[in-house]
Formats: C-alpha cells, structure tokens, sequence
C-alpha cells in the first residue's frame, strides 16, 4: 500500500514538474505583472496626495499675497504653480484668483494671459467656462468685441448657456445690434432659473431694449393669435 501511495505521489509530483515546467515562468511574469501593478498604483496614489498637498500649500501663498495685496508676490507664485502643479485644480482657482487681482489692479494684459492660461489649460470645463466668460468681460470692457466672441463660441457646459449669451447679449448691444441683443438676453432671461438673482438684471436690459420680460414665453391663446398682426 505505501509503494503504491509513493508511486502515486511521484506521478503527482512529476505532474507538477511538468506542469511548472511549461508554465511556470508565464506565472512567475504575470505574478510579477499584477504585484508590480499593484505597487505602482500605490506609487501613484502617493505621488497625487502628495503633489496636492504642496499645490495646496502653494495655492495658500497666492491667496495670502492677494489678500495682502501683493501683486508682485502673487504673480511670482502662480508662475511657480504653474510650472510645477500646472494640472491641479489648485493651479486653476490659483490662475482665476490672480487673474481678479490684476483686474483689480488695472493690469488687464497680465489678467487675459491668466485667464487664457486657465480657459485653455484647465482640466476642469467649470474652471475653463469660468475663465472663458471672465476673459470676454476683460475684452469687452477694451473694446476688443470680436475676440471677446470667440471665447464664447467655445464649449460651455449646459449650466453656463444663460451666462454666455447674457455676455454676448452685452456685446452686441455695446455694438450696436439691438435686434441680436434681445435674442440674447431673451434667452439668458428664459435658462435662468425665477429665483435667480441675476434674472432680475437681464429684466433690466431687456426693459431698456423694449421688451417687457413678464410676456416671454407666454402661452399662445386664441385672443393673442387673434390679436396678432397680420
């Protein structure tokens, strides 16, 4: 019985020679594959918690500046997030917050270059509509109204439509195009949500446009069809 048991086991263990034999070095790669995976993806999680803390520790020392005031420094700060933290959202609201200051500060060149930056680096659509929107204001407000157009025929996310064309609304009217100003506002006035704040200014332009918004989009009735002009 114990002769008949080792034969056994030596058939076993042969079976397992020949089996490791063949495939052994294809485990051993793809043990080495997956643990290696595995390593590298806690390599990588690291290297993110860790290149957030010190965009987050530099996005600090921008905010801190601005509030003291401090263009020189803020600009020398953004400038170092940028080439060291560049894709991080601290980056990001880092560019629009400097961009603020050098509006605030009347340096409009400084301003539209951060805004590009962020409108075209972003990796975020919110941090970009956000930029792109502000960056037409700065063009407005110089008159450039044609580059101001462009930034928003862009891609905006949906939640941004009524702001977009409340902004463009505002260029054609400072150009003169009434008729393509109240399509505009009309349509900011209807995306807009009743308690919006921000409603109640587009009432505003439109009432200078002549358009009474309370009869926007109105139910067509027999009366009103009946009323209207041939």
């Amino acid at each position: 019985m114990a002769k008949q048991l080792d034969l056994e086991e030596q058939e076993q263990l042969a079976e397992i020679k020949h089996f490791w034999n063949e495939y052994g070095n294809l485990i051993t790669w793809a043990m080495i594959v997956v643990f290696g995976s595995i390593a590298a993806w806690n390599g990588w999680q690291y290297w993110q918690r860790t290149q957030a803390a010190q965009a987050a520790a530099m996005y600090d020392e921008v905010e801190r500046a601005a509030q003291a005031g401090d263009s020189a420094r803020v600009e020398r700060a953004f400038s170092d997030m940028k080439d060291k933290f560049g894709r991080t959202t601290y980056a990001q609201q880092a560019g629009l917050l400097t961009a603020a200051m050098m509006e605030d500060k009347g340096n409009t060149e400084a301003a539209k270059t951060t805004l590009g930056w962020v409108a075209e680096k972003a990796s975020d659509e919110g941090y970009q509509a956000v930029a792109r929107l502000r960056l037409a204001s700065v063009l407005m407000e110089a008159k450039a109204y044609d580059e101001a157009l462009k930034q928003l025929a862009a891609d905006f996310p949906r939640e941004f439509a009524p702001m977009v064309a409340d902004r463009r609304g505002d260029i054609y009217n400072l150009q003169g195009k009434k008729a393509e100003a109240r399509t505009e506002y009309e349509k900011a006035y209807k995306g807009l949500d009743e308690r919006a704040e921000y409603r109640r200014l587009v009432e505003v332009k439109l009432s200078a446009l002549g358009v009474d918004p309370k009869q926007l989009g109105a139910p067509v009735t027999p009366a009103t069809v009946a009323g209207a002009k041939p």
